[in-house]
């Protein structure tokens, strides 16, 4: 009986064995991750400021900043070209020369960058922090960017103009901020690039006068109509109607125009509505 469990136990091994081996084949035999798969690492550039420190050497740690042309100066190993090296990479060169210019056996180089200074984009118009901002991460995207200058203003437009230069020649794209973050829009928020400028234009408006409770500029907003816009004027006045309400608009030779539209008619840039004073 003891016999019998024990050749029982030993064929279920084997069949377990034998189950197993193709996924333990697969497992092993599965590729690598790509490279390209990994988040991009931030190059070095000039102007960046450094530190460099060598395990076990505190003699041989550094603070510095690269120069113009990519080039810093580090001891024992005289000038060396960072500038377009990764991180890793550039940890890589200077070790592998402590290395093998025997002067240290054992090398573990570690790189902080103190301040980015090299790579660096721009964002102007109406953000509520237009300015200059470093682009501390290498896959640094347009909405990374865009909420470094703390996202558009009030007055903002949802139009957004990414401008620099992609393989030495001019670039410029517009991108409308709302189908960024509709379903399948991740593929418009573009990466920046050092150098690159992006702008944020103002809000189109429409202008309102007349028998309304609160005259003056509003935000046109998209689909807007005259009804929505009388609306948000507060409505008229005791005095004021609803008829006849005129629309200055501008034709695209620069002219003036006057129309009448429907109340569920959309509203255009720069359109002036007058509301008129009631007869009766």
């Amino acid at each position: 009986m003891k016999m019998r469990a024990i050749s029982l136990i030993a064929a279920l091994g084997v069949l377990v064995s034998l189950a197993s081996a193709p996924a333990l084949a697969q497992i092993a035999g599965a590729p690598a991750v790509p490279a390209s798969a990994a988040a991009a690492e931030y190059r070095l550039a000039a102007g960046d400021v450094i530190r460099i420190t060598v395990y076990q050497n505190a003699d041989l740690t550094l603070e510095s900043r690269v120069s113009e042309n990519g080039v810093l100066s580090y001891p024992l190993l005289g000038n060396i070209r960072l500038g377009g090296l990764s991180v890793s990479q550039a940890e890589k060169l200077i070790a592998d020369g402590l290395r093998n210019g025997n002067f240290v056996k054992q090398t573990s180089v570690t790189i902080v960058v103190l301040q980015v200074r090299g790579n660096q984009a721009s964002v102007l118009g109406q953000v509520n922090r237009p300015g200059r901002y470093p682009l501390e991460v290498a896959d640094t995207r347009l909405t990374d960017l865009l909420a470094t200058a703390g996202g558009v203003a009030p007055i903002g437009g949802e139009l957004l103009v990414l401008s620099g230069t992609r393989d030495g020649k001019p670039f410029r794209l517009e991108i409308d901020l709302p189908a960024v973050f509709a379903q399948g829009g991740r593929n418009l928020d573009v990466q920046v690039l050092n150098g690159d400028v992006l702008w944020v234009d103002r809000a189109p408006q429409v202008y309102i006068y007349g028998e309304v409770q609160r005259p003056g500029p509003m935000r046109l907003e998209r689909g807007m109509t005259l009804m929505q816009a009388l609306a948000t004027g507060g409505g008229t006045t005791q005095r004021g109607t609803q008829k006849g309400i005129q629309v200055h608009r501008k034709t695209p030779d620069g002219k003036i125009q006057v129309v009448k539209p429907e109340m569920d008619e959309q509203l255009k840039d720069g359109d002036v509505v007058y509301v008129r004073e009631s007869l009766f």
